[in-house]
């Protein structure tokens, strides 16, 4: 079972994890261990909130495909057992991050002083190159 928060889990049969052969350099031994992890998880098919499942699906997420699957395959490790305990943690932390509300952004004006010192510090430049022009006799 999958934590996300307080009342929320995922179950295991939920969740779908499958052994590969890893990517890159190893040696002899990439050929023969399978220590990828390739996880996939259904979130239309999921026990998931309605909230989180239409926050997931409106996520702009390349490990989320169009059948609204999300698909992690982790490498990281040359252990199975990290790789799993890795790509469940991403899992986490994708629906984790679905869950937080982003607070209303209230839009500011910059204040008179402020408007005044950059005005002031414009000018003193516009004078310091003014007077690095050629010299008239």
């Amino acid at each position: 079972m999958l934590q996300i928060s307080q009342s929320v889990s995922i179950p295991d049969d939920e969740i779908e994890l499958s052994a590969i052969r890893s990517q890159g350099a190893g040696g002899q031994n990439v050929n023969k261990v399978s220590s990828a992890i390739h996880l996939r998880f259904d979130i239309n098919a999921s026990s998931l909130p309605d909230f989180y499942k239409q926050r997931l699906l409106k996520l702009r997420d390349r490990r989320i495909n169009k059948d609204g699957e999300i698909i992690i395959k982790a490498q990281k490790f040359r252990t199975q057992v990290k790789n799993k305990e890795d790509a469940l943690e991403r899992l986490q932390d994708i629906i984790k991050s679905v869950a937080t509300v982003q607070k209303a952004r209230r839009p500011t004006k910059a204040t008179k002083g402020s408007q005044k010192r950059r005005m002031d510090s414009k000018t003193k430049r516009g004078n310091t190159k003014k007077l690095r022009g050629k010299v008239s006799e």
